[in-house]
């Protein structure tokens, strides 16, 4: 996985929001001449955006492979304006919006029994359907590894036993950090 310093993660969440705020202001997000260093290298990574405790948009890109801070600056930007679960950002609300960057580790096939609840990202696909969770959703919701499976499968609308019957399992790591009260600071 691509190791991160405490700089490249305060400047990804920096990132993040300036972009999400040009866009409420501006109607696009400048471009940007990103440091030297991990956040020019290649990564898939999802943004996820909460208001409270509330999901307001997670958007996130597993492929094609673009350089960290491009993923994150269109991710940012799809999740605000582009979730279809969720109508655009208004300006009103990004005051009070947390914005939190996965980035992930490859993926892997693997075993179900060798799921880590907490630890592990799941995709689950099955012809064109696929489903992706993130590490920490198993932990926010309290599932066992079971569920964690039954729930990637019905995220990508199959049915909740498919992966003992024939769905592919992969699993990732994330490197998972966010604002503290709105502000960009790196944590956990």
């Amino acid at each position: 996985m691509l190791q991160l310093s405490e700089d490249d993660r305060r400047y990804l969440l920096q990132l993040a929001r300036r972009s999400i705020e040009e866009c409420l202001t501006s109607g696009h997000a400048s471009p940007v001449t990103p440091p030297e260093g991990a956040v020019r290298k290649e990564a898939a990574a999802f943004v996820t955006l909460r208001r409270g405790e509330e999901l307001r948009g997670c958007i996130g890109q597993l492929a094609p492979p673009r350089p960290l801070y491009q993923t994150v600056q269109e991710c940012a930007l799809a999740a605000a304006f582009g979730d279809p679960r969720f109508p655009p950002l208004a300006a009103s609300e990004l005051p009070e919006i947390h914005i939190e960057i996965s980035v992930l580790s490859d993926l892997e096939d693997i075993d179900p029994e060798k799921i880590e609840v907490g630890r592990h990202g799941l995709l689950v696909s099955l012809g064109p359907r696929r489903g992706l969770l993130l590490p920490q959703v198993a932990t926010q919701w309290g599932w066992d590894r079971r569920r964690f499976l039954e729930e990637t499968c019905l995220k990508a609308e199959l049915p909740p036993d498919a992966w003992r019957r024939g769905a592919r399992v992969q699993a990732f790591t994330a490197d998972v950090f966010g604002e503290m009260e709105g502000r960009a600071t790196a944590a956990g």
